[in-house]
């Protein structure tokens, strides 16, 4: 007998809730120790944690604020219904992460940045910086917080039967508090002991789940042979080959590139080395999606095979497989990846709004405490606005998380896409071209994106492309348009770097290199392992 989702709540033994109530306490402890443990306190602490991050902290944190729980139950459903195709998402990021650590993060850190907008209002003066920070807060409240919070909010609605307003108010709560005490240090010590929590009880599941499917080679023998194909022909319709080749990559440059709430870890480092390990070793975890999330949807197929619907993959393993004590730490972890993604959208909308909006236009000679007051009332802010739009998407109906996440990231990126990676590779791009992207091509990517979702739904009129294609496209238009205007601007404001910044640029050191060479090599060989079937 399948047990559903509803019963999680009625098997909670008294062990269950001392699991919870540990977490909860230890969480608590490591976050008053980051932000209350050094007295002698910055701005910076709050912002970029007074540059002490490490590798590992860089990797875990960049990773905590990538898995949301939609991504843990979207992926599950996925392996369900089509096998491992999905994990392109994660897998196929390695390339972008190289440009991030091997590209993007030599210039972000040579030029001493807090944020992504101060890095591109450096080049192209005050306009493009006040443009990009209203794009980025704007960015931040909807697809990070107000989607991730409506996620997290879901799903503990279904778990423990708790209406939407309290479940959101209570986990948005929980990850601000971090946000506003300790800023991003706080975040990265949280994140790193949630992250190992996260592993450890993924790969329970998927242990039991593979034991009682009878070991792995009965787990590939009892699936569909294309379960375990990577790539799919071009006519599978929802994820062709040629979709996730070139649409995939507009949304991965902006969003590991250009994105504050991924990038913020980064411009917390140590030093440029240890940036560009911490972005290396995020690219050797998220080769876990496939045992940790995937796998859990491709043995719940074999288990439990007569599902109504996919989405519920994920907690009918869990309900059927964990014993008391176990299912407590369910919980935890769905917390867990939620305080991850939200306190560091909350601590990036923070550092964004006070650095570009407040010190540049508002009170230019703001001190430190002024910084520290406006960056803590960012995120009160912050919290409330998130609390308000997940439960206003709440109330659209028929919702598929993980299409939608990805397909309003689809038309987020292609501006941001452009204008970063020409004003990296082709020092002809002019101020006006820059600007004319960022606000008119925004106008139309955005606009285009209301229309395929909602004025001319793609699932009522055929004539649309794949969104990852329509993703594309734009991106190909706002690129041409970008040279164009540069190539036709009679007088072109062009970036020239500085001497020191030219100097400062440092070619990565034999460690960074060994690194990804080495993670280039196993990628290649898990594509040429997983086709073919």
């Amino acid at each position: 007998m399948i047990l559903g989702m509803s019963n999680i709540v009625s098997r909670l033994t008294l062990l269950d809730y001392s699991v919870v109530a540990v977490y909860l306490i230890i969480l608590m402890v490591i976050g008053y120790r980051a932000s209350f443990g050094n007295k002698n306190k910055t701005d910076e602490t709050l912002f970029l944690a007074n540059k002490s991050l490490g590798w590992a902290s860089i990797g875990f944190n960049m990773w905590g604020t990538n898995v949301g729980p939609s991504m843990l139950l979207a992926f599950a459903s996925i392996g369900y219904s089509t096998g491992i195709v999905a994990v392109n998402f994660d897998w196929y990021a390695f390339v972008f992460l190289m440009l991030l650590a091997l590209v993007f993060a030599p210039k972000y850190i040579a030029a001493k940045v807090s944020t992504m907008p101060e890095f591109m209002g450096n080049r192209y003066g005050d306009s493009t910086r006040n443009i990009l920070a209203w794009y980025a807060l704007i960015k931040m409240l909807i697809s990070w917080l107000s989607l991730g919070l409506f996620a997290g909010g879901f799903l503990v609605r279904q778990i423990l039967g708790i209406p939407m307003w309290q479940s959101v108010i209570v986990l948005v709560s929980f990850a601000g508090l971090f946000a506003f005490t300790g800023g991003l240090k706080a975040i990265a010590k949280v994140n790193v002991f949630q992250m190992l929590l996260l592993i450890g009880v993924s790969l329970t599941l998927t242990v039991l789940g593979v034991n009682k499917a009878g070991g792995l080679s009965a787990v590939f023998h009892q699936t569909p042979a294309n379960y375990w194909n990577l790539i799919h022909p071009a006519s599978d319709v929802k994820y062709p080959w040629y979709a996730i080749l070139l649409g995939y990559p507009v949304s991965a440059v902006a969003f590991f590139c250009t994105d504050q709430a991924m990038v913020q870890s980064v411009l917390g480092a140590k030093n440029l080395e240890q940036g560009q390990l911490g972005v290396n070793f995020i690219g050797w975890l998220k080769i876990l999606s496939l045992p940790l999330f995937i796998l859990t949807g491709i043995l719940c197929f074999i288990l439990y095979p007569h599902l109504n619907d996919p989405a519920l993959a994920y907690m009918t393993m869990v309900t059927n497989l964990f014993p008391p004590g176990m299912n407590g730490l369910v919980i935890v972890v769905l917390i867990a990846v939620l305080v991850g993604t939200i306190g560091s959208s909350l601590n990036s909308l923070s550092t964004v709004f006070t650095m570009d909006i407040y010190a540049e236009k508002i009170n230019p000679n703001a001190t430190n405490k002024d910084l520290i007051r406006v960056g803590r009332y960012t995120v009160i802010a912050g919290c409330l606005f998130a609390i308000g739009m997940a439960l206003a998407i709440d109330s659209i109906k028929g919702l598929n998380l993980f299409d939608v996440f990805q397909s309003v990231l689809g038309f987020i990126a292609p501006p941001l896409a452009v204008v970063f990676l020409l004003t990296v590779y082709w020092k002809r791009t002019t101020r006006k071209a820059v600007n004319t992207i960022l606000s008119a091509g925004s106008a139309f990517s955005l606009g285009t994106g209301v229309v395929y979702l909602w004025v001319l739904p793609s699932d009522k009129y055929s004539f649309w492309p794949h969104y990852l294609m329509l993703s594309f496209f734009i991106f190909v238009f706002l690129a041409a348009s970008a040279v164009l205007i540069s190539l036709l601007d009679k007088s072109p404001a062009v970036y020239v770097a500085e001497k020191s910044e030219t100097e400062t640029t440092s070619k990565p050191t034999r460690r960074v290199k060994v690194a990804w060479a080495l993670l280039t090599i196993v990628m290649i060989a898990l594509y040429l392992i997983f086709n073919g079937h």
